[in-house]
């Protein structure tokens, strides 16, 4: 995988843990290891402009993805065949750490537990993923929280 991680936020986030999460989620995806994605880490000024851009929505966000390709799990452009999908540049991914860190003190687990979840939520979008529907929304948050689990057995081995 080509992970690309450029960092715009002026905040320190562990890019090397977030590059690793994003190899995984692709691995566990069985997207070809020729992917190329992109992971831009902005500020709250940045994700508002565009949040309101792209989303016609005011003020920052947690993450955004643009997609690049239309790529599907298991295999062609679109999903078609049994193989791992054709390389592509998949998208970009967008997070706010600081919206990320408040959402993290919310919730009752760190800023860089957010950010993975973020991250991960991400990847599925420009995967195709959406969560605008209950059934959709079902199957996203489901895959989300085990991409998220299996994670933390790599990184945590008993």
């Amino acid at each position: 995988m080509s992970i690309e991680i450029n960092n715009e936020s002026g905040v320190g986030v562990d890019e090397e843990s977030i590059a690793a999460l994003a190899a995984h989620v692709l691995g566990e995806m069985g997207i070809n290891p020729l992917a190329e994605l992109s992971i831009v880490v902005v500020d709250e000024d940045a994700m508002a402009e565009l949040h309101e851009k792209w989303m016609g929505e005011p003020g920052p966000t947690d993450v955004l993805a643009f997609p690049m390709d239309e790529l599907r799990p298991g295999g062609g452009a679109r999903g078609e065949g049994d193989g791992p999908a054709d390389p592509a540049l998949l998208g970009d991914v967008v997070l706010c750490p600081q919206v990320a860190a408040r959402q993290a003190e919310e919730a009752g687990h760190s800023a860089a537990e957010e950010l993975e979840l973020l991250c991960t939520h991400g990847i599925l979008h420009l995967l195709g993923y959406d969560h605008a529907e209950p059934e959709e929304h079902k199957e996203m948050f489901g895959l989300q929280s085990r991409l998220l689990e299996s994670w933390q057995e790599v990184r945590n081995p008993r």
